[in-house]
């Protein structure tokens, strides 16, 4: 019964604070994040996304009537590494980890009791400090996972922005032909760049905005030899050139040290899983031998 009674009541409390989102007028604020989304290249905004951002800017405001806006100062900088997922800001990962932490805790409080021994309060514990660490693990995972991926697009990337140089464009103008021509990440942010060059910002912002949604040190030195080139007037297509080469060396290198990673690996599985199959195999044939015999 006190189960019943405490998910019928977290299920009130969803409607409730759904019915706060539209009495707020959260839609508006969302319609805000997608154009803020789709002008960093993100895309993807509708229905879903500002259903989550309502809700988010909701649990935001919660949390800052409480007090609770205080953030890390490098919480904006992983946001950005991580590509700004759903077009979340600080604010609204702030307002997600205490909605995790207090989802998490109402989760496992019908449980908690149930539990043997101290599990049920070490439960209790775990859940809000579980909840409260997920939006950063998921970011932090995210960060990685782009890292990998836009250091595999690197050289392809930096080739063809150098031909597209060497062919007399200008750096916005051939960062945005790259972005076009080419899929992937890094792509699509050298597009993004491109686009807000040509709206007007500065190149400088710009280049630092690539640099914190790229966590790769090849973009970084993209960055900084554009900046040299336009403070020195010195060709940029060699520094491409060489940049090129090193993310190709660094990409085998990271295979390598992937592959070496992988033989232990490989080496357990046979000692677990094929050794014992032929042991038991040869067994097998030499009892039916002596059977025989």
């Amino acid at each position: 019964m006190v189960s019943i009674a405490v998910l019928l009541a977290a299920a009130g409390g969803t409607c409730a604070a759904a019915a706060i989102v539209e009495w707020l007028g959260v839609p508006r604020r969302a319609r805000s994040r997608d154009r803020r989304a789709a002008q960093q290249g993100g895309g993807g905004g509708g229905r879903p996304l500002s259903r989550v951002g309502g809700m988010t800017v909701l649990l935001a405001r919660i949390a800052g009537r409480a007090g609770m806006r205080a953030a890390p100062g490098d919480l904006d900088a992983r946001i950005a590494a991580a590509g700004a997922p759903l077009g979340l800001a600080v604010d609204d990962v702030i307002a997600l980890k205490g909605a995790g932490a207090l989802g998490l805790t109402l989760f496992v409080l019908p449980f908690a009791g149930a539990l043997p021994g101290r599990l049920g309060v070490a439960a209790f514990v775990a859940a809000p400090v579980a909840g409260l660490f997920a939006p950063e693990f998921v970011l932090a995972r995210r960060a990685r996972s782009r890292g990998r991926r836009i250091a595999g697009e690197l050289a392809d990337v930096l080739d063809l922005l150098r031909v597209a140089l060497g062919a007399g464009l200008p750096v916005g103008r051939a960062m945005g032909e790259v972005g076009r021509r080419m899929s992937g990440i890094l792509a699509a942010e050298l597009d993004g760049a491109a686009a807000r060059m040509a709206l007007g910002a500065s190149r400088a912002d710009v280049l630092r905005e690539l640099v914190a949604r790229c966590p790769v040190s090849g973009v970084a030195t993209l960055a900084t030899a554009i900046a040299r080139a336009d403070l020195h007037g010195a060709p940029l297509s060699p520094a491409l050139e060489a940049l090129a080469t090193q993310a190709r060396a660094d990409q085998a290198r990271a295979l390598r040290d992937a592959a070496a990673r992988a033989a232990p690996k490989i080496q357990l599985v046979v000692a677990l899983v094929l050794v014992p199959a032929v042991m038991l195999l040869i067994g097998a044939v030499l009892a039916q031998g002596l059977g025989n015999g």
